[in-house]
Parts: C-alpha cells; structure tokens; sequence
C-alpha cells in the first residue's frame, strides 16, 4: 500500500498537476471559439522566399485549438530549393486526404496561435536533405481518407516523426506536447529512438519511455509526455511542453 501511495503521488505531481495548472493558464488566454473565426494568416516568422536565395527547411508546431491546445501542439514541415520563389508546407490533417501541400500559409498561425520554430537547416546542407524530405513525405504511410486519428495516432505528429525518423540529420525532437509522435501500429516496440542516438520501449505509442541524446529522457503515459532535455537543458512536462532551465 506505502509503494501505491507513492506511484500515486509521482503520478499526480508528474502528470496531473502539470495539466491542472496549464489548464488554468490556458482558459485565461483569448482563444478563437471555432475554426471559422480563428487567425490562420502568417505570422510574419518566415522572409519571403524570394529574398532567400538559398535552400531552407523548417520545423514548426503550434498549440492546436480550443481546450486541446491544453494538451497538444500541431507539427509540419516547410522546404525551399535554392532559387525557389515559394515554399512547400507538408502537414497532415483530420478531414479528407490527411497529408496536404501548402495547406496554409508556410509560417500561418494555427487556429489563432503563434508557432514556435522547433528546428531549421539552411544552405548546401538544406539542399541534399530535401530530396529525402520529399520522398519520407511520399512513404507515410497514413496517407489514405479515414487513416487520421487525433489520439493517439497517427495525427499530424505522427506525420512529422515519421519524416524526422526517416532523416535523423535533422537531429531535432518534436516538443514533448506533440501529441501523437510516439505512435506505433506495431505493439510492443523495443528498439532506437527516431533520432538514432538512443532507445525507446513504446506501446502502441501510448506508454513508453525514451532515453537518447537527442530527444533526451521521456516517461510517455497515455500520449502525456514527462522527462527532461540533456542537450538543450529543459524540463518537459505534460500541458505546458519544454520548460527552459
């Protein structure tokens, strides 16, 4: 019973507590009530392409809308060639075909809320990646109607893992509230983490644990994400995502 009382309790401070305390922060902000009336214009992140001779990739993620921004963040991916006069956005959504070109605005506000720059290469190292990019866009392979699920997977996180998984150079972890990065189709797996400088044990992606350099220490329970960064020094707890020491 003393041993139960103690893994309740790690659970409430490491889980609930961060989630409860998000929540309250989350109902004070000023959220678009449904999608018709959000802000989904560019939030003025990125230079225009034309400006930018050179080949560019990058990562966002932004809270999603309503009471799921509490919990999560949208991924996507945003390639330029060198020369190009425009970018390419790659993401995946809920309705129709899941995986979209230049659905929105490459640096566009996701219902309503700013997106943070998870990572960006640019120059000669950019342009032998995108290729590649383009070809891990092609082999997801949850790319057919009806294929999407929010919880837990595969959702647009799922999407950008998978490219992320596919060309570990890019050497960045999606933020520990990417609902849906951690999802597996396959059950049990015990192998290396995405980014190849680690290892992970997953359950379906819904319970698992993640110990590598790049994505640092991850304790996943039910898509919630707890842990700590090395590399980038940083707690990571559920609702409020990294928290920089």
């Amino acid at each position: 019973m003393h041993h139960l009382r103690r893994v309740l309790a790690l659970f409430v401070v490491l889980f609930l507590l961060p989630v409860a305390t998000h929540a309250a922060w989350w109902q004070l902000q000023p959220l678009a009530a449904d999608w018709r009336r959000a802000d989904w214009s560019s939030a003025r992140l990125l230079p225009a392409a034309a400006t930018v001779p050179e080949a560019t990739i990058h990562v966002f993620a932004a809270r999603v809308g309503r009471w799921r921004g509490i919990f999560a963040h949208h991924s996507w991916l945003v390639v330029k060639e060198a020369g190009a006069s425009a970018y390419t956005r790659f993401d995946v959504v809920g309705w129709g075909n899941p995986v979209r070109i230049n659905h929105r605005e490459a640096d566009g506000r996701w219902f309503g809320n700013v997106p943070e720059l998870v990572t960006e290469v640019k120059g000669a190292a950019a342009e032998a990646l995108i290729p590649r990019i383009r070809a891990a866009v092609q082999s997801y392979a949850y790319s057919t109607s009806g294929s999407y699920s929010a919880w837990p997977g595969p959702n647009s996180n799922s999407f950008v893992q998978h490219v992320l998984a596919e060309i570990p150079e890019l050497a960045h972890a999606l933020p520990p509230t990417a609902i849906g990065k951690d999802w597996r189709d396959d059950g049990l797996f015990l192998g290396m983490a995405p980014s190849r400088t680690g290892i992970q044990v997953s359950l379906f992606g819904v319970a698992g644990i993640t110990l590598a350099w790049v994505e640092g220490v991850e304790v996943n329970l039910l898509g919630l994400v707890t842990g700590f960064d090395i590399r980038q020094p940083a707690l990571k707890l559920p609702g409020w995502g990294r928290v920089g020491v």
